[in-house]
């Protein structure tokens, strides 16, 4: 008989990904490599129907159950091993899987400095309630919210003569070459200011570009410059949506020998490796706010907080030190 493992929050949380995008439970089941009868009792425990399924509610509900405040003790009595949580905690970047590897890679050979997620967790949703709690567990990225219907838009005038995604080498969906990147736009307040994301998929590495204007000059010699300073292997493909600001796309690929791609419209998935970012970034900088008010010194700080964050796909490394190992 095969050992049986419980539903962890990171199951819990792909589990309310998978609802939201409206998989069926043998859908769910197969992608976690589990049966689907448990995934069916798991959404029954712990909510009303399918849709009412959340990741964070019924992992307290199994903490409850099990009623096992589990690691509470070793972060306690461990004062370098509580700082070092609080700390990632609080940067609002940092799941408790990253500090929890991060620390294996950090303190390889002391056992006291190692401790699971699922302990981290734990902890947290033991903790009485207080201003410590209500700001560690603010910091956890669980916004999982069902997408909305998007506003009409004015028509634009199309993107002329662009490569669609459809003839992009089939090499750049594999992820292992460098040097293919994802672009964006991420509006400010009323849709009034921007900043531009670039994030290269293989090593997640992202740039954060100040933009005085949306027009598409200043778009194609903003992202230019980002990328002047890099070499020809880490500059190959750009995946753009059909936005008007990449209007200029044969003029920016004559400065920097970056191929443009365009996904389909309303295809974010397409770009999901930005799309990420973008959610990333959101972090810091809400929908209300207007990026005209702030400093490059400030995305640069926050860009170096995206690339410093540890990553599952990179084995808990960062996106710096994996990109810049392609650099040396």
């Amino acid at each position: 008989m095969s050992q049986y493992f419980r539903l962890t929050f990171v199951d819990r949380e792909e589990i309310s990904r998978q609802i939201a995008r409206n998989k069926s439970i043998r859908s769910i089941a197969r992608q976690l490599n589990r049966s689907a009868g448990t995934i069916s009792r798991e959404i029954i425990r712990s909510s009303n129907n399918k849709n009412d399924y959340r990741a964070i509610k019924a992992q307290k509900l199994s903490q409850k159950r099990r009623h096992k405040p589990a690691g509470r003790k070793k972060i306690d009595a461990n004062k370098p091993l509580r700082e070092f949580v609080f700390y990632y905690l609080t940067q609002r970047l940092w799941t408790p899987e990253q500090i929890a590897k991060r620390l294996k890679i950090v303190y390889p050979n002391n056992m006291d400095m190692h401790i699971s997620h699922e302990t981290i967790y734990s902890y947290l949703y033991v903790l009485p309630r207080s201003t410590l709690k209500k700001k560690l567990t603010s910091s956890l990225r669980r916004k999982h919210v069902n997408r909305r219907a998007r506003k009409s838009r004015k028509k634009t005038a199309p993107i002329q003569d662009y490569l669609s995604i459809e003839e992009r080498p089939a090499a750049v969906a594999d992820r292992i070459v460098p040097g293919h990147w994802e672009g964006d736009l991420l509006m400010g307040a009323m849709n009034k200011s921007a900043i531009g994301t670039l994030v290269e998929r293989t090593t997640r590495f992202t740039f954060l570009v100040k933009l005085e204007n949306k027009d598409a000059t200043t778009v194609r010699e903003s992202f230019a410059k980002e990328f002047r300073h890099l070499p020809r292997e880490l500059k190959r493909t750009l995946t753009y949506d059909q936005g008007q600001e990449m209007a200029e796309h044969k003029l920016f690929t004559k400065d920097t020998d970056i191929t443009v791609f365009f996904a389909h419209p309303h295809s974010p998935w397409e770009r999901g490796t930005n799309e990420n970012t973008n959610a990333l970034v959101r972090q810091f900088f809400s929908k209300g706010t207007d990026f005209n008010k702030i400093s490059e010194e400030r995305l640069k700080e926050v860009q170096e907080m995206l690339n410093d964050r540890p990553r599952k796909v990179h084995d808990f490394y960062t996106p710096n030190e994996v990109f810049y190992k392609l650099l040396h």
